[in-house]
């Protein structure tokens, strides 16, 4: 069993905090961590945690809740919600696209998006923790390891239901640079009918523009060459295609970002 946290909470402080949270509801579980800047990040390594889990039931907690932007529409940051797949409980923001590739993946028919009063009370949290939590600046650490083991523990939760078409799909982008320079997309090799020898033309930012091989492996991409390869990432047969430079950095040669808008065609 395992519990992970994805969150844009990620220095030192916010992490130990964080991890010592939930390694006390969770005594049972392994507990690790993956910061992330934005929730596009977030959507990504959703699915790749569920992917390394296997059959293994766990938590993922993921969390990327700014209070700028469209996040003023909210009293204090983006509601929360949680959602089974399997064996695995999903709990985090569901304002953003946190969700969304498991809406596109078909693992997710709704979210339940729960309250903090009501959800507290259903864990039986004294008032002083409850008012904490409704008004502090850290939700996920007063708020989101609680809402993780009340849920699991099976009690009734007041929630309300927002229904998968109501999220927000998240667009064909890079979501990951490796430390390699690979630039990890949400296009699939479904979606672009990748096929190994075809040459693909690949736009990104909006503004450049390449034709590249299809190559079947990173091992098989001449060196110094750029490729679009199926990365390790993604979940079963639907796989992310990356754009690679073999020895080399694609991020860094064609100045891409993550959070980058891509087409491949």
């Amino acid at each position: 069993m395992f519990v992970t946290i994805i969150t844009d909470c990620r220095d030192d402080n916010a992490r130990s905090r964080q991890e010592t949270r939930y390694a006390h509801l969770f005594p049972q579980m392994h507990v690790s961590f993956i910061g992330a800047t934005s929730d596009i990040e977030a959507a990504g390594n959703v699915i790749d945690v569920l992917d390394a889990s296997d059959d293994a039931p766990g938590v993922i907690a993921v969390n990327c809740a700014p209070r700028h932007g469209r996040a003023k529409k909210w009293k204090n940051g983006s509601p929360f919600g949680y959602a089974w797949v399997g064996n695995k409980l999903i709990v985090g923001t569901v304002d953003g696209f946190c969700f969304s590739l498991l809406k596109t993946f078909g693992l997710i028919h709704e979210v339940f998006v729960t309250d903090i009063e009501h959800t507290l009370k259903a864990g039986d949290y004294p008032p002083a923790q409850i008012d904490a939590a409704v008004h502090t600046q850290f939700r996920s650490l007063n708020y989101l390891p609680r809402l993780a083991r009340i849920v699991w523990d099976k009690k009734d939760v007041h929630a309300e239901i927002l229904p998968a078409a109501d999220i927000a799909d998240l667009p064909p982008l890079v979501w990951w640079t490796d430390s390699f320079g690979n630039c990890k997309t949400s296009v699939t090799s479904t979606d672009c009918a990748f096929e190994a020898g075809l040459r693909k033309r690949v736009t990104f930012a909006d503004t450049t523009s390449l034709e590249v091989l299809c190559v079947e492996r990173l091992a098989d991409v001449p060196d110094g060459q750029a490729a679009l390869i199926v990365g390790s990432s993604g979940l079963h047969d639907h796989r992310f295609v990356e754009l690679v430079i073999q020895g080399g950095s694609a991020a860094e040669k064609f100045g891409i970002r993550k959070g980058d808008p891509i087409s491949i065609s």
